[in-house]
């Protein structure tokens, strides 16, 4: 079979900070407050499925299995079947604010059997005027002095925040304090990861009713107090059919670019290429085939395809595997 850029339908996710926002997208929702939409993801706890094409109701376990080195590249498939696709690609509605937490790297001896750390990046699609989000400690902060501040219910007191709009890019490595906040739109690439360490979360029952656990000693533990290198941008780019990078990491390169009619690109046999439609639509092209796009939508670019073209009118975001 001649392979082509696949379309996914997410799987949704129930947050107790999520809302209905992602309908924007024309996206069908479940009932509840769904925080977060898996666009991409090949993970135990979600897998996301192809909508077009003869591969249509294919989760991506599947494709890795079936075309994992056609689709994922050199550098993302792995003989090991237990080694899953790198990167979980997210739209996160965020209502209300999420916990104040901390990722691991690769290398913390505590993490979960099967999972990764957890380096990432934000796209802010929408937000309300005045929001913010939480952004790393302030100047000075050490463990002993987070441990107190966390012992006596002023955490919010470490913290940076700082003001969001949309367009605005923030990279997070992993060790990086942060929360996204009441009235932001994100797109997340992160690599394939679903562990979270909670230093926070505002004395708020979950949707069980229940406080959430925190996980005060391995967020301790894995925090950088020196700064774990986060870098956040202004995206403004002078003009269409260039790529402005947002994020480079050992993980995932993430750029911006702006489609106005065509643009003609193509693949490399190391990598797939993923495509987050953040403005605007389209049609993705590649050898005859048309696949048309929205706003909201997310396509895996097999790393085998070579060329393709983006046509329309349209803001996207382009990510690889360094």
């Amino acid at each position: 079979m001649t392979l082509y850029p696949l379309l996914f339908k997410p799987e949704m996710k129930e947050r107790v900070w999520g809302g209905r926002n992602l309908e924007r997208f024309g996206l069908e929702l479940p009932d509840g407050v769904i925080g977060e939409g898996w666009t991409i993801a090949d993970h135990a706890n979600g897998t996301s499925t192809v909508v077009n094409g003869e591969l249509a109701g294919w989760g991506l376990d599947r494709i890795r299995g079936q075309y994992g080195r056609e689709v994922f590249g050199s550098k993302g498939y792995s003989e090991d079947a237990s080694v899953r696709f790198p990167l979980l690609v997210k739209l996160l509605d965020c209502q209300d604010d999420l916990s104040i937490q901390v990722h691991p790297s690769d290398d913390y001896e505590k993490l979960p059997a099967g999972e990764l750390g957890k380096t990432e990046m934000w796209y802010i699609l929408d937000a309300k005027p005045g929001a913010t989000i939480i952004y790393g400690l302030k100047p000075g902060v050490t463990r002993e002095s987070l441990a107190e501040a966390m012992a006596e219910d002023r955490i919010m007191d470490s913290l940076q925040e700082v003001p969001v709009e949309a367009g605005d890019s923030f990279y997070i490595p992993a060790g990086t304090v942060h929360a996204l906040r009441a009235g932001v739109l994100v797109a997340e690439i992160q690599q394939n990861s679903d562990t979270t360490y909670r230093l926070y979360d505002y004395n708020r029952p979950g949707l069980d009713g229940k406080p959430r656990e925190l996980h005060i000693e391995d967020s301790l533990n894995v925090t950088a107090y020196e700064g774990a290198g986060a870098t956040m941008m202004k995206t403004h780019i002078d003009g269409p059919q260039q790529w402005l990078r947002l994020a480079a990491s050992p993980y995932f390169v993430t750029e911006k670019g702006i489609v106005d009619g065509e643009w003609k690109l193509s693949t490399s046999p190391e990598s797939f290429v993923i495509h987050i439609i953040c403005e605007g639509s389209g049609e993705v092209v590649s050898g005859g085939r048309r696949v048309e796009v929205k706003a909201g939508d997310c396509l895996l670019i097999p790393a085998s395809l070579g060329e393709y073209a983006l046509e329309g009118q349209m803001t996207v975001l382009r990510s690889y595997l360094p």
